[in-house]
């Protein structure tokens, strides 16, 4: 008993110690990249600022590269399994919502215990403005997508290959998650809860933007609740704003 006791503590110092490691790694990474550029940094220096082997950086991370999107695809897989528990009953486009947000409110902690929120802002900024970070930003995004409307399409029992609806909604959807994380890169609020809630914002303007009439239709104020759901992109229509139920 007292053999397998002190065996699991050995284990778990083990894993706190490789995720330390890990967590220097990727923050020391991302602040050279941000501050001295992406591809004027070598592994080397990232290495000897945390007095580690070239050997252990490539443990965690295949290349630079996969430095560089560690949290985003934290966040990804967050999101991802949010969306897989969101409850029957909600139509695509709520489930979505739901899944993105609930996302945020369990990660935005574990981000910041490993990188500062300015950190990760700085970061999104250097994955822009540098072609090849770009150029795989892109390829990521779309990977996403197609992840996503599978998913959609097989908890409305579509055929993702016949049906456009999914990946339609999906692209909709991911297109309003584009645009905001630009626009907090690009701001001055440096925390989670304000990515948040313009994301929040900016979902909320979805359906009001495809399906309202511009020119002679009153504008919703962003940020305002009018108290519908848009419905262009799911079966089921909601009239009542509800709030985002997150299972935990």
């Amino acid at each position: 008993m007292i053999a397998g006791q002190q065996a699991a503590r050995s284990t778990g110092l083990r894993e706190r110690k490789k995720r330390r490691t890990r967590d220097a790694l990727l923050h020391t990474a991302l602040d050279l990249f941000t501050t001295q550029g992406y591809e004027e940094t070598t592994v080397d220096e990232i290495v000897d600022a945390v007095e580690v082997s070239q050997r252990t950086f490539f443990r965690y991370f295949a290349s630079k590269e996969e430095a560089v999107f560690a949290i985003q695809e934290m966040v990804e897989s967050r999101f991802l399994a949010e969306l897989r528990q969101r409850p029957a009953e909600e139509n695509p486009f709520e489930a979505l919502r739901g899944a993105v947000l609930c996302a945020w409110n369990s990660i935005g902690e574990v981000i910041e215990t490993i990188v500062t929120v300015e950190l990760h802002m700085r970061t999104y900024r250097m994955i822009e403005s540098t072609p090849s970070l770009l150029a795989a930003h892109l390829r990521r995004s779309c990977h996403l997508e197609n992840q996503v409307a599978t998913l959609i399409a097989r908890r409305e029992g579509l055929d993702v290959d016949e049906d456009p609806r999914p990946r339609v909604a999906v692209a909709a959807f991911c297109g309003v998650l584009r645009v905001t994380g630009q626009l907090w890169g690009r701001g001055r609020d440096a925390d989670v809860d304000s990515l948040r809630a313009l994301t929040e914002t900016y979902l909320d303007q979805l359906g009001p933007a495809l399906a309202g009439d511009w020119r002679t239709g009153t504008r919703t104020v962003p940020g305002a609740r009018d108290g519908g759901r848009p419905t262009a992109v799911g079966r089921r229509h909601s009239t009542t704003e509800q709030p985002t139920t997150c299972d935990r």
